[in-house]
């Protein structure tokens, strides 16, 4: 569902909060079922993955741009209205019954972009490299020293060897938990 055509447009779909998801699949299925592919190239929920930190946590949640609604690229014809329309969780185009609002493709394309760029300036930072000499800053090995020995750049961790009791022993650690010596 990703190809451009002409005559598809980007409508505002209204859906229960919290349920954008679903409704997305849904929709999904029912263009399956009702064998109307074609008429359909594009279902986005406009969304970004946020990171929390709190005390001894990190947490991954997220947030939607726009909670309750969806945009759906498509031709608008009586079948496809009725598929969106029937499906669970969808209560409606914004604009009403007889002429949805639109929303130009240009405007579309700069969220995605908006969102891409969310997603890459939340990418964590590796400043450590295998062989790094660190101190751990927090956690239970507070202030114990090591060598780092992995780096995973995508989690945002590092396993650190800390020497404990004369032993090398392999710690994941949290870029935040660290410090180059």
């Amino acid at each position: 569902m990703t190809e451009e055509k002409q005559d598809h447009k980007w409508y505002v779909v209204h859906t229960h909060s919290n349920y954008e998801q679903k409704a997305k699949r849904s929709l999904e299925e029912r263009i399956k079922v009702h064998d109307v592919e074609e008429d359909f190239s594009g279902i986005l929920v406009p969304s970004e993955q946020t990171k929390k930190d709190s005390p001894g946590k990190k947490k991954t949640s997220n947030r939607k741009f726009f909670p309750g609604y969806i945009l759906v690229r498509m031709a608008l014809t009586d079948k496809t209205w009725h598929v969106v329309m029937d499906t669970p969780k969808i209560t409606g185009f914004v604009g009403g019954r007889i002429s949805p609002s639109t929303i130009p493709d240009h405007e579309v394309e700069a969220l995605k972009a908006q969102l891409e760029e969310g997603m890459d300036a939340q990418a964590y930072k590796c400043e450590f490299s295998v062989g790094d000499q660190v101190v751990v800053m927090e956690g239970p090995f507070q202030n114990f020293s090591g060598v780092v020995d992995d780096t995973k750049p995508d989690k945002g961790k590092v396993r650190v060897l800390v020497s404990i009791f004369g032993r090398s022993t392999p710690v994941e650690l949290s870029f935040d938990q660290i410090t180059k010596k």
